[in-house]
């Protein structure tokens, strides 16, 4: 289904998705006819579902960035499951196994920020916060 070829052309397009057929063509030595069809095979069978935007949030104000761990409270996972689009500080949430039910990644202005966005959670559970100080580059 998916071939080496095709692995290098994700591998491009994860590194910057807005490179020409010709560019990733050239990174692989494909023409950019074949680069074009791979990728639109790619997305036909769903392995690529979407292309996204990375953003610096500390240049939109953003100077805050967390983890949230929140334990759900008996019978509270399908109200906050109903209400997480509420919460535009969310950019990232995933239901998952352990003593914490739900893992989310928030972008706050600030502490203050951060201290309002605690409050709304305790209505659905016990949060538990992390400061993300750093990203890690993969090499």
């Amino acid at each position: 289904m998916v071939d080496i070829v095709d692995n290098k052309i994700i591998k491009v397009l994860k590194n910057n998705s807005r490179q020409s057929f010709a560019e990733i063509g050239r990174l692989i030595n494909l023409s950019a006819s074949s680069v074009r069809e791979r990728i639109q095979k790619l997305q036909d069978i769903g392995v690529i579902k979407n292309y996204t935007l990375n953003i610096d949030n500390n240049k939109l104000g953003f100077g805050l960035e967390v983890f949230v761990m929140l334990k759900l409270f008996t019978g509270k996972l399908n109200i906050f499951m109903k209400d997480i689009n509420k919460f535009s500080e969310i950019k990232e949430s995933y239901r998952i196994t352990g003593p914490h039910n739900i893992h989310m990644r928030v972008v706050l202005k600030d502490q203050l920020h951060l201290q309002q966005f605690i409050d709304k959670m305790i209505n659905y559970g016990d949060p538990t916060t992390h400061l993300i100080l750093s990203e890690l580059e993969k090499v």
